[in-house]
């Protein structure tokens, strides 16, 4: 009767905990791998959002949000990224990588969701980062950034954080969509949604 329905159902979620975790410790090492070029001015090329991404595309944005904000406060810890203040924690570390997540929104659509879902996922993640480039980040505006000067002032941060976001969330964004149709090709049933 219902004994074995709730057993079932334990089951299943402690899969689902289990799978979580061990998608949010894949993130974490690949983030110990990512690439930094001088020309990024700070920002990184990385595999993180990979495993993000699969566990949305299995489980949905129910398990892929709260995994992409518990590594948003890995990311932090590890990463110094308290120096900015409560503000630069919620947008760049906790609400960005929690924007990944969404990708699980789209994870019933067979065909185009792995592909639309890891875009939609990578521009909410840009968007985040964008904001806190033109609210945060604007006291600190360098002069020069890709060889571009901007101005402290009027549409200086705007654009100061359209490029910079901009230049390593591009290069993120096409390597998560590549590995990810990659992936639906290959190997389907890893993507697969398992709810």
């Amino acid at each position: 009767g219902s004994g074995k329905i709730m057993d079932a159902t334990t089951r299943k979620h402690l899969l689902c905990v289990c799978e979580t975790a061990i998608f949010i410790a894949l993130a974490f090492v690949l983030n110990f791998a990512k690439l930094e070029f001088a020309w990024l001015q700070g920002g990184s090329i990385s595999l993180s959002m990979i495993p993000i991404l699969l566990l949305s595309l299995r489980r949905g944005a129910a398990w892929g949000i709260p995994a992409g904000l518990i590594l948003g406060i890995i990311d932090c810890a590890m990463d110094g990224g308290f120096g900015w203040g409560i503000w630069s924690v919620l947008l760049d570390y906790l609400l960005a990588y929690a924007a990944v997540g969404t990708c699980g929104f789209f994870y019933k659509m067979r065909k185009a969701g792995p592909v639309v879902g890891t875009l939609v996922g990578c521009l909410l993640r840009f968007v985040v980062h964008f904001i806190s480039g033109v609210t945060i980040y604007k006291i600190a505006v360098p002069t020069d950034v890709y060889g571009l000067t901007f101005s402290p002032d009027g549409l200086g941060p705007v654009i100061y954080s359209l490029v910079y976001n901009g230049g390593y969330m591009l290069f993120n964004t096409v390597i998560a969509v590549i590995v990810i149709f990659i992936l639906q090709k290959a190997a389907g049933k890893l993507l697969a949604p398992q709810n």
